[in-house]
């Protein structure tokens, strides 16, 4: 079945299950922040998991929604907490309507989840709601240790590697593993699934931290340089850090300890000591590095490789984005 049948099914439920429910102040703001322009790749997987080993994908839509209502909800709030004031190149929730609105429809958000990950067989709901609660509790802390970087003066590559896999990848690896629940995948394919899904979500983040510097602004959908200009310690940062010389290091640390200074010269400085040290093609060799471990992961798989093709091509053309 391809992306365009599943991405209908997706799309249906939602229109159908959520779309002009009341109050407007509570439901408005779900849908349009599922309705923003994103991928949903998560659901995405998630059927296509459960497809690989022949399972009922009518038995995961529910589920597959479940964390697409999930994944929106963490970026509803984020964007709270990150004061970030585009979202997919339109205004975040709380700028079109107010931070209250937006921290109670988030509230709804995570409830209305659990509501779709549990309308499928009752077999299934246990592992899948213990999933579930595992990747949610994995978000949090990675968010945490988010907001713990902007203040700590010396934060490790791996401290960052860590971070961005429990925020971004652990719901892209469980999203794959709810499929493959359903699919009645053996527990050995569920974590190659898992551990496919992880690196891809390395992978993904490392490439959105080069976007938000590299990209074509118009296309990336987000304020060029918007990492810079709040300090935050993405990979290339931290990178260049471990590169720089005395004079290099000293002026990254000026520039990453207030807010307060021109925006576009800070983003300038900053993007000229990155170029000096080779930070976009360091961080491309990250990049890459981890969807190698995503294909070795992919390929131990019980299954033919021709029935992988559908998830390694959709994991390729998330890593070939330009927004």
């Amino acid at each position: 079945m391809n992306d365009t049948h599943l991405l209908k099914k997706i799309q249906h439920v939602i229109q159908t299950e959520i779309v002009s429910k009341q109050p407007n102040l509570l439901y408005d703001p779900i849908v349009y922040s599922l309705s923003q322009g994103g991928k949903q790749i998560r659901p995405l997987f998630t059927l296509m998991a459960c497809e690989l080993f022949d399972g009922d994908i009518e038995k995961a839509l529910y589920p597959a929604v479940g964390v697409e209502v999930f994944h929106n909800f963490t970026l509803l709030h984020d964007d709270i907490m990150d004061k970030a004031p585009i979202r997919r190149g339109q205004p975040t929730v709380y700028k079109k309507w107010n931070e209250n609105v937006a921290i109670l429809s988030g509230d709804a958000m995570f409830a209305v989840a659990y509501d779709f990950l549990i309308r499928t067989d009752s077999i299934y709901v246990q592992r899948i709601i213990q999933a579930f609660n595992r990747v949610a509790i994995g978000v949090c802390e990675g968010q945490q240790y988010d907001m713990d970087f902007e203040t700590q003066d010396n934060v490790a590559i791996s401290e960052y590697i860590n971070m961005i896999r429990l925020k971004t990848s652990v719901l892209l690896g469980g999203a794959l593993e709810i499929g493959g629940i359903i699919g009645h995948a053996s527990d050995s394919d569920l974590k190659h699934l898992c551990t496919f899904g992880e690196n891809i979500g390395l992978a993904f983040q490392l490439q959105d931290d080069w976007l938000d510097v590299y990209s074509d602004v118009e296309k990336f959908g987000k304020v060029h340089g918007g990492d810079i200009a709040v300090n935050k310690k993405t990979f290339l940062y931290l990178k260049a850090l471990e590169l720089a010389n005395g004079e290099q290091s000293k002026q990254l640390k000026h520039y990453f300890s207030s807010t307060n200074f021109d925006a576009k010269k800070k983003f300038n400085t900053v993007l000229s000591i990155y170029n000096e040290l080779n930070i976009s093609e360091h961080t491309k060799s990250e990049m890459q590095k981890y969807q190698g471990f995503a294909m070795d992961a992919l390929s131990k798989i019980s299954v033919p490789p021709l029935f992988k093709d559908p998830l390694k091509g959709l994991a390729e053309i998330l890593l070939t984005r330009q927004n």
